[in-house]
């Protein structure tokens, strides 16, 4: 099909493509900056326009450039914000044949021999026709980094009769160098209000009947792009055959009913999976796409959450009077907890959709977990609800549990002087050091052990040994039936290296208390089992006969926990020295 003006159809979005400034809707803050440099004659050398597809871009850098050639119907103008539109200038460039005015797409061509082949040799002639030589760079974040830099030294001292125009989608990936010489104007999305009244306008002059609600179907789907909404216009006159209704439209884009939807998320809330099952069915058996019936879920729980926290959120343009007052109803209703937790699994079921050979099918599974949770409290409200419970052994409410102290392996006291005292008994007897005095009890003796990091001697210590008798320089054990044969003589070598003097350790056939993991053992069954007559944790069986527990931490594991986690205190200034960087390890 010919695209020609006389007989040829033109698509919504090019026959009412903006043609001036005044034309552009939802840019007052772009259109008034134009405004003022151009009545000010203080043009800018570049310009760099940014925002989401459909937005104008493109379009704004044509009407800049009528506007910084047009000379007028008479041919006597200077540069405007309001181009004539008729001279031959305006004329040249709203066809895209001006001589003058080189748009060049940047993403098929990116090197830099399309620069230097484009802009570099041709920069220096001045304009054959116009008033100024501009270049419109489309797409200009696709260009690769040798031909920005071969750009750089033009675009920072161009003749005074070029200007340059960029457009890009993607301004992260532009160069800082080319922002900074460049001025910027970021193109908003068009608010619902004012894209509906553009689309009403369009399909007036159209000669088309389009329902509102309709028109709001479109505007929410095209997300604040103009292009887009327009392009969804054109196809909704064009599947409505003069008049569009909101389910034409609906089915068109493959959406979900959002009254329905609402249905569904009632059905899934209310834990009714039979139900929602069913409606789910029904809206695929209408043609609504899987994967979209997930999305409006998720969109409408975030909806939802949003309203809860600026309840002003649910007068919202795109949606109808009697869904908006659903949705203030349910976000009374629904925890944010829960509508977290909805958030959480729906963006999983989206994942899984996509990987899944059947979307139906996926979506089924879907909606079954959704509904199996949806009436399971949160942790948060088990607690209370098992601490509002009486025990079912009797007794009154259950208290809140307090935790116990922390229990200590057994530590042995050292013996009181025994026997005849002989030489022999005296051999035993290491001179006394100052360094013996920091270990007083077997516990620091572990303690070393386990900052040496011998983790094979440690675990021996704590599970093969049994102290019979302890002093500082002296251990008596009693080994266990699994203990290596070379226990005593590790341990031995390992306290002289890390004490600096030698130890007397001697093994003992029997005498000895439980080994370190015995005790903590004994100390654990002795806990569970206080725990167990505990009022909350009878509860807690009763509501979950399978629970058992997992692991016990006192209130000062807990403690020591937060205060190794916690973050070192920084050096005090003065002690650190000049040349000190807190960066150089990193």
């Amino acid at each position: 099909m010919t695209d020609t003006p006389d007989t040829g159809y033109q698509v919504l979005a090019r026959k009412y493509r903006p043609a001036t400034f005044a034309d552009l809707i939802g840019q007052e803050a772009m259109v008034r900056t134009l405004k003022n440099a151009f009545q000010a004659d203080r043009i800018a050398q570049a310009f760099m326009l940014t925002g989401i597809r459909g937005t104008g871009k493109t379009t704004t850098a044509r009407i800049i450039a009528k506007g910084l050639n047009c000379i007028g119907s008479d041919g006597q103008g200077g540069p405007t914000t309001d181009p004539c539109g008729t001279c031959q200038n305006c004329v040249a460039i709203t066809e895209g044949r001006h001589v003058d005015v080189m748009e060049m797409d940047a993403a098929s061509n990116t090197g830099v021999q399309n620069i230097r082949d484009a802009i570099i040799e041709t920069v220096s002639y001045r304009a054959a026709q116009a008033r100024y030589k501009i270049f419109i760079i489309d797409e200009v974040h696709m260009l690769s980094t040798s031909a920005f830099n071969a750009l750089l030294k033009t675009l920072e001292e161009p003749p005074p009769h070029v200007k340059f125009l960029f457009a890009t989608t993607e301004i992260r990936k532009v160069p800082v160098t080319v922002l900074s010489r460049c001025q910027r104007f970021d193109l908003r999305r068009i608010e619902p209000e004012v894209m509906i009244a553009h689309l009403q306008k369009i399909a007036a002059q159209e000669n088309a009947r389009i329902a509102e609600d309709a028109l709001a179907l479109i505007t929410r789907a095209a997300e604040g792009s103009v292009r887009d909404a327009m392009s969804l216009l054109d196809q909704a006159i064009a599947h409505g055959a003069g008049e569009t209704t909101a389910d034409q439209v609906r089915a068109m884009l493959g959406l979900a009913d959002r009254g329905r939807v609402l249905d569904l998320f009632e059905a899934i809330m209310g834990g009714d999976a039979a139900g929602a099952l069913s409606e789910l069915g029904a809206q695929y058996a209408d043609g609504a796409d899987p994967v979209a019936v997930l999305r409006d879920l998720a969109e409408i729980t975030h909806w939802l959450s949003v309203i809860k926290i600026t309840p002003e959120a649910a007068e919202d343009p795109t949606i109808a009077p009697e869904e908006r007052t659903r949705g203030r109803s349910l976000a009374e209703r629904l925890p944010m907890r829960v509508l977290t937790r909805m958030w959480q699994m729906l963006l999983k079921a989206l994942e899984e959709v996509a990987l899944s050979p059947n979307a139906m099918m996926a979506a089924e599974m879907a909606v079954i977990r959704l509904t199996h949770v949806a009436d399971l409290p949160t942790p948060g409200d088990l607690v209370k609800k098992l601490q509002s419970t009486p025990a079912p052994l009797g007794g009154g409410p259950v208290r809140q549990m307090a935790s116990p102290e922390p229990t200590q392996a057994p530590r042995a006291q050292a013996p009181a002087p025994r026997g005849n005292g002989g030489g022999a008994q005296a051999a035993l007897q290491p001179e006394p050091g100052p360094d013996l005095s920091l270990y007083p009890t077997f516990q620091s003796v572990v303690a070393l052990i386990e900052a040496a990091r011998d983790i094979k001697l440690l675990v021996e210590v704590k599970t093969c040994l049994r102290l019979v008798s302890y002093a500082p320089g002296r251990i008596e054990f009693q080994p266990t039936d699994n203990a290596p044969a070379d226990l005593a003589q590790r341990m031995g070598r390992a306290l002289q290296l890390g004490t600096g003097v030698r130890w007397a350790i001697s093994v003992a056939n029997a005498g000895g208390g439980p080994s370190i993991a015995e005790a903590e053992q004994a100390d654990r069954t002795a806990l569970e089992v206080e725990l167990e007559q505990h009022p909350l944790l009878k509860a807690v069986k009763a509501a979950f006969p399978q629970a058992r527990i997992a692991a016990i931490r006192t209130r000062a594991e807990l403690l020591a926990q937060a205060e190794a986690e916690a973050l070192p205190d920084l050096p005090d200034p003065d002690d650190l020295p000049e040349d000190w960087d807190p960066f150089e390890d990193e």
